[in-house]
């Protein structure tokens, strides 16, 4: 009788375990999944940040552009139009950044870099654990408490 008993148990546990198992995986992918849209969201309003400022400094460009090579024209001075040069690189990296393959590059090199020099993506201290993550818990919640 208890032998059974025991078995059945066992058979339980075994179960539950494989259950876990499958649960924390599931659970896994989906905290991977959220971050990657999270991550994907963001690049999403940083392209549409660039998009928008480029309106805003291609119109400054074409005025500045314009202004600067009429009044080098009816001075004389083709002085005048030495700010258009920098400013010219400027929209460019914009152009590049909102609507060019600078993302793609920056993809690319990134990861070369992870590929190739590692070390250089080393945290300070290393990896947080759970003992380090605890302890500065701990020493902050032993401060919140002396200061009331």
């Amino acid at each position: 009788m208890g032998f059974l008993l025991s078995k059945a148990m066992e058979q339980n546990f075994q179960k539950q375990q494989e259950f876990m198992q499958i649960n924390g995986r599931l659970q896994l992918e989906r905290q991977l999944l959220m971050q990657n849209q999270m991550r994907e969201r963001q690049m999403a309003m940083q392209v549409a940040w660039s998009r928008e400022f480029l309106k805003y400094f291609g119109s400054f460009f074409g005025l500045a552009a314009l202004g600067l090579t009429v009044g080098a024209v009816k001075n004389k001075k083709p002085a005048l139009l030495a700010p258009v040069i920098p400013l010219s690189f400027i929209l460019v990296y914009q152009l590049d950044t909102a609507y060019g393959s600078l993302l793609h590059r920056m993809r690319e090199e990134a990861e070369s870099i992870m590929a190739s020099e590692s070390e250089r993506l080393a945290l300070p201290q290393g990896m947080p654990t759970f003992e380090s993550i605890e302890k500065s818990r701990r020493a902050k919640a032993h401060l919140s408490l002396l200061e009331k």
